[in-house]
């Protein structure tokens, strides 16, 4: 399993108190809080108040954090606007809601990098990394944790030193290939966390060295580290011990003392459910999960995973989401329940391609390929210039002798070489103008325009708010009914027939395809470019599918084959919009429309166009609409919905 992400998160932040500590902490400073002044003193305390409120209140150490901010803003504190900003990012951190941490924490680190904090922009590299290590996105996460290392280096902070190193490992770590490198960092991290005596840098240290040897199949000098992690963390008011205790658990698993890895393991999921931290839930729940199985209590195993996977899937862990869809899929096929066993077994191959994509690397060895390209043609030139010069100095002594047949001879050869170089130099602008061209249509093809050029320009696109987005879900009825009369080729053929025709269809009202999700389809209009016709464009856009679907329905029925039916659901909103993911690029929106959006397609029927009442009432007067009344979602309580007639 990949590194303890909120150890790494608690090493740079220091945010897990015991209860009781929390609490005491927040009255104290609640009272200084009534008798202070609106002065500089007055944002610290806020957003210290607000620190020791994230674990259990994010929503009351937001509004601390915001009242920092506004405050800092109205005296100029430069100091407390970057350190309010970073606290603004932890409320979200707390809340899973990764998207506005990043862009929160962002803006913090530019104002460090304005005031000139070092030791501010060395916390904020490393917390960036962090974020981007638990989304998956190990290339962007190395990038910040060395920009750290650097800052920290130069600084002499050993504290950020040791951390940096902790969190570069735990990237090397994410590879069997790269154990190797993520064991050399760890060991370097724990003799510094020791001469500063910091117990957390101790334990993170320690917890990912019992890591690498657990791997190896070491599991005395796994139990060795993962004992002395826990002895650190016990000794902080802010020490992960669930995340040892879960990995002592592993041990005793390997050596198939199930009852003590049981314990273990349970003593970590009831810690980690007292703190509410949410991802050592999850990785306790994936501990057991595993321990069951060994044993060969699969019903246990299956209800561990499930707990697992609806954690992850409420945080966004996505290598906790991986794991548990991978364990489950292995589950039901040993107790013949073919049917999840598929469905979590393509949740897992979706996730998997995700993490961990292939074309990044073919991206990267071309990149690399390039590179070399150009080296030696640099090497091929110097080459060229000496040749041209030791010809020179021939032609030269031989001019002594015989001037004018030596001349028309360097004239030739000149010429010859001058051509061929020519010829060259075209020859070689094609190759890198063919692949650039390549590059560019390859790119358009998985991130709208703005956003490409936006990624070309800086390296990374930001995420944005709109405020009015139509987003449509699309859903077949009896898809797994079908499916399993048609042969793997036949039902990709049939996928890729409808999807291209829903392709085409999108494509002539200026909407957005977001992805397709096995069976489902997904779009949105008003992305990446805000518009105010988007209810009207993708009502347009489903009535238009839904006559596709009716003509391909009626032709088969006319031949007496097995036909699809659609349900079509569309929802207007907020949404956030950005590209997640390393190795494969992905544009995807977030937000409650979106939740929205697929409620009203699973509410809706076949063959029918199923909209919210806030879509209704923007295209109202452009369209004929039957009232259905207030129908209950999940997770949504009662929403007005409306079938487009026509």
């Amino acid at each position: 399993m990949k590194t303890a992400t909120l150890t790494l998160i608690v090493f740079l932040i220091a945010i897990s108190f015991s209860a009781t500590a929390q609490t005491r902490l927040a009255d104290s400073l609640r009272a200084e809080l009534r008798k202070s002044n609106e002065d500089t003193l007055k944002v610290n305390t806020l957003i210290a108040l607000s620190g020791s409120l994230v674990k259990t209140d994010a929503k009351e150490a937001l509004l601390h954090a915001n009242e920092a901010k506004a405050l800092a803003d109205k005296l100029g504190f430069g100091r407390g606007q970057a350190y309010a900003l970073k606290s603004i990012g932890m409320g979200y951190y707390f809340q899973g809601n990764y998207i506005e941490t990043l862009l929160y924490w962002q803006q913090s680190l530019e104002t460090f990098q304005r005031i000139g904090d070092r030791l501010g922009i060395a916390n904020m590299l490393n917390n960036l990394g962090a974020v981007n290590f638990n989304e998956g996105d190990d290339e962007k996460a190395i990038q910040y944790y060395l920009e750290s290392l650097k800052v920290s280096e130069e600084i002499g902070d050993k504290l950020r030193i040791a951390t940096a190193l902790v969190n570069i490992g735990a990237v090397y770590f994410n590879k069997p290939a790269t154990h190797g490198r993520a064991l050399e960092y760890y060991l370097k991290a724990l003799p510094l966390s020791e001469e500063l005596g910091d117990h957390d840098a101790i334990g993170t240290s320690a917890v990912n060295t019992g890591e690498i040897y657990l791997t190896r199949g070491d599991d005395t000098s796994a139990l060795f580290y993962f004992e002395k992690a826990l002895d650190a963390y016990r000794k902080s008011e802010n020490g992960n011990v669930p995340y040892a205790l879960n990995n002592i658990g592993k041990v005793y698993a390997k050596r198939k003392n199930f009852a003590k890895a049981i314990d273990y393991q349970q003593q970590a999921y009831e810690l980690a459910r007292k703190l509410n931290a949410k991802l050592e839930m999850s990785q306790s729940s994936i501990g057991l999960a595993e321990t069951y199985k060994q044993q060969g209590d699969y019903r246990s195993s299956i209800a561990a995973y499930h707990r697992a996977k609806d954690i992850a899937k409420e945080i966004g862990a996505n290598y906790e989401l991986k794991f548990a869809y991978e364990g489950l899929a292995g589950l039901y096929r040993k107790v013949s329940d073919f049917e999840n066993a598929y469905q979590y077994q393509t949740l897992y191959s979706a996730i998997k391609d995700t993490l961990y994509n292939a074309e990044m690397d073919k991206r990267l060895q071309a990149l690399t390929l390039s590179f070399d390209l150009e080296k030696k043609q640099g090497e091929v030139d110097l080459l060229t210039k000496d040749k041209a010069l030791q010809e020179l100095d021939i032609q030269r002594q031989k001019a002594i002798r015989n001037a004018t047949s030596v001349t028309g001879l360097l004239l030739l050869l000149l010429a010859i070489g001058l051509f061929n170089r020519y010829r060259f130099v075209r020859k070689t602008k094609k190759i890198i103008e063919d692949e650039k061209e390549r590059s560019e249509k390859l790119l358009l093809n998985i991130l709208p325009y703005e956003t490409a050029e936006e990624l070309k320009e800086k390296g990374s696109a930001t995420p944005k708010q709109y405020e009015m987005v139509s987003v449509l879900f699309t859903d077949f009825k009896g898809f797994t009914t079908i499916a399993e009369k048609l042969t793997p080729e036949q039902l990709v053929a049939e996928l890729d027939q409808c999807f291209l025709e829903f392709d085409r269809i999108i494509d002539r009202h200026n909407l957005e395809k977001i992805k397709t999700i096995g069976d489902a389809y997904m779009c949105a209009g008003g992305i990446p470019v805000a518009n105010t016709t988007n209810p009207v464009d993708v009502v347009r856009a489903g009535i238009e599918i839904k006559a596709y679907m009716d003509r391909m329905k009626a032709e088969r029925e006319a031949r007496g084959e097995d036909y699809w039916e659609l349900r079509i659901g569309i929802h207007t909103g907020k949404v956030i919009a950005g590209v997640v993911g390393k190795n494969k690029f992905a544009y995807d929106i977030w937000g409650d429309a979106v939740n929205t959006a697929s409620r009203m397609e699973s509410s809706g029927e076949p063959g029918k166009v199923n909209i919210s009442g806030e879509t209704y009432n923007l295209v109202k007067d452009q369209f004929s609409c039957t009232y259905r009344g207030k129908i209950k979602a999940k997770n949504k309580g009662d929403i007005d919905m409306y079938f487009v007639e026509s």
